[in-house]
C-alpha cells in the first residue's frame, strides 16, 4: 500500500518548472536538424560542416556536464540553476548575432556548457524531490520538456528559419530562456545541501563500478544511433524522399509527437520494468532505422518512421536516466552529469558518423544504416549489464544506499518548502 501511494503521489511543481526550462534547452539542442540547409548557405559551408554545429553543442554537453557538476558541487542548487539558464540565454543571443561560422560554433559550445550544467543539477534536484520508486517518472517530466521541444520548438524553429531566416530561431530560444529564468526564480525552492558536505573523492568512487560505465555505453550508443539519422533528416526528406522543404517542420513535429508519447509511456513503466524498456525500446529503434535506410525514397514510409523513431528513442530515455541514478546513487549530481555526458557523447558521435558517411558518398539514407549499427551495439551492452545485474549489487550501489539515506531526508524537506 505505501508503494502504491508513492507512485500515485503528484510530482512537485518545481519538477514541472525544470521540464519547462528543458523545453528551451532542448529546442536549441535539436532545432539545427531543420536549419542545416539555410545555415550552410548563409555561412558558405557544406551540409556536413553545418552538421558539426550539432556535434559542437554535444561536445560542450559532454565536457560541461561533469566539469560543472564538480565545480558547483558545494554551491546552492537554486543559485546554480539561475546562473546557468542565464548564461544559456546569452549564448542564444550570441548565436543569433554571429557574423561567421566560427563565432556561431563558439556560441554553440558556450550554450552547451550552460545547458549541460543545468541538466546535471536539474536532474539531481528532480530526483531529490521525487519518491525513490518514482525516479523514472520524475525524469520523464524533465525529458517531457525535450519531447515538447521536438513537438513545438524544433518545428517552430524550422518554420522561422524558412520564413524569417535561421537567426530568428535563435532569438526565439533566447526569449524562451528568459521565461524559463522567471520560472526558476519564482518556483524552484531553496534546497539545503546535505549535512555531510559532498566530497569529490567519494563522489568519484562511482566510476569504479562497471555498471556505471556500461550505462554510459548504452546511453551513448542508443542516443547516437537515432541522432546519426535524425541530424540529417531534413536533407533526407527533401533530397531522397523528394518532399518539399515546407514539409520538414511538420515531419519534425511528428517526430516530437512520437517522442512525447514515448516519454509518457516509458516514464510510467520504466520504474517497474527498467531492463524490459531498455531492450524493447532500443530493439525497436534498430528496426525503425533499418526500415528508414531501406525505404528512404518512399514519402509515406519516411513520414511514419519519423514518428516511430521519436516514439522508440524517447520511450527508452527515462529508463536510461533512471538506470544511471540507480547504479550511481551515491553521487546524484555526478550521476545526472554522467547521464547528460553520455547522451551527448552519442549526440556527438552520431552526427559525426552520419557526416562521415555522407562525405564518403554513401548518401543521406546511409546515415540510418550507421545508426542501426550503433543501436545493435547498445543492445549488446544492455545484455551484458543485465547479466552483471543478476550477479548481485556492486560496491558503489552498496555505498549509494547509505548515502541516499543520509541525503534524501534533508533534500526532500527542503524541496517541500515554499
Amino acid at each position: 500500500m505505501p508503494d502504491s501511494a508513492s507512485r500515485r503521489a503528484p510530482m512537485p511543481l518545481a519538477v514541472y518548472i525544470l521540464g519547462l526550462s528543458v523545453f528551451a534547452l532542448g529546442t536549441s539542442e535539436f532545432m539545427l536538424s531543420g536549419l542545416l540547409p539555410p545555415i550552410a548557405d548563409d555561412m558558405d559551408v557544406s551540409i556536413p560542416q553545418a552538421g558539426l554545429l550539432i556535434s559542437a553543442f554535444a561536445i560542450g554537453m559532454v565536457v560541461g556536464a561533469p566539469l560543472l557538476a564538480v565545480a558547483t558541487l558545494r554551491l546552492p542548487r537554486r543559485t546554480t540553476l539561475i546562473a546557468l539558464i542565464s548564461v544559456f540565454g546569452l549564448g542564444q543571443i550570441a548565436g543569433a548575432l554571429a557574423p561567421t561560422y566560427e563565432v556561431l560554433f563558439a556560441s554553440r559550445v558556450v550554450s552547451a556548457l550552460a545547458c549541460a550544467g543545468f541538466w546535471a543539477v536539474g536532474a539531481a534536484v528532480a530526483i531529490a524531490m521525487a519518491p525513490v520508486d518514482s525516479r523514472a517518472r520524475a525524469m520523464a517530466v524533465m525529458i517531457g520538456g525535450l519531447s515538447i521541444a521536438n513537438v513545438l520548438g524544433v518545428p517552430l524553429g524550422a518554420f522561422l528559419g524558412e520564413h524569417l531566416g535561421w537567426r530568428s530561431a535563435f532569438w526565439a530560444v533566447g526569449a524562451a530562456s528568459a521565461v524559463a529564468l522567471v520560472g526558476v526564480l519564482t518556483r524552484i525552492p531553496h534546497l539545503p545541501l546535505p549535512e555531510r558536505k559532498p566530497e569529490l573523492r567519494r563522489e568519484l568512487a562511482i566510476y569504479r563500478d562497471r555498471q556505471v560505465w556500461l550505462s554510459v555505453v548504452v546511453t551513448a550508443l542508443a542516443a547516437g544511433g537515432v541522432f546519426c539519422a535524425f541530424s540529417y533528416l531534413a536533407p533526407l526528406l527533401t533530397d531522397v524522399a523528394g518532399l518539399d522543404a515546407g514539409w520538414v517542420p511538420w515531419i519534425l513535429g511528428l517526430f516530437g509527437i512520437g517522442a512525447l508519447i514515448g516519454t509518457t509511456i516509458g516514464g510510467r513503466v520504466a520504474d517497474a520494468h527498467l531492463f524490459g524498456v531498455l531492450l524493447c525500446g532500443i530493439a525497436a529503434s534498430t528496426v525503425f532505422l533499418t526500415a528508414l535506410a531501406l525505404l528512404a525514397s518512399s514519402r509515406a514510409a519516411v513520414v511514419v518512421l519519423a514518428f516511430l523513431l521519436g516514439l522508440s528513442a524517447f520511450f527508452t530515455a527515462p529508463a536510461l536516466n533512471a538506470r544511471m541514478f540507480n547504479v550511481a546513487g551515491a553521487a546524484p549530481t555526478l550521476a545526472g552529469a554522467t547521464t547528460t555526458a553520455a547522451f551527448n557523447l552519442g549526440n556527438t558521435s552520431g552526427p559525426w558518423l552520419g557526416g562521415t558517411v555522407i562525405d564518403a558518398g554513401l548518401g543521406f539514407a546511409a546515415t540510418a544504416w550507421a545508426g542501426a549499427a550503433m543501436t545493435v551495439l547498445a543492445l549488446a551492452a544492455v545484455a551484458v549489464s543485465l547479466r552483471l545485474q543478476r550477479g548481485g549489487p556492486a560496491p558503489s550501489r552498496l555505498i549509494a544506499r547509505g548515502a541516499a539515506t543520509a541525503q534524501a531526508a534533508p533534500s526532500a524537506a527542503g524541496a517541500r518548502r515554499p
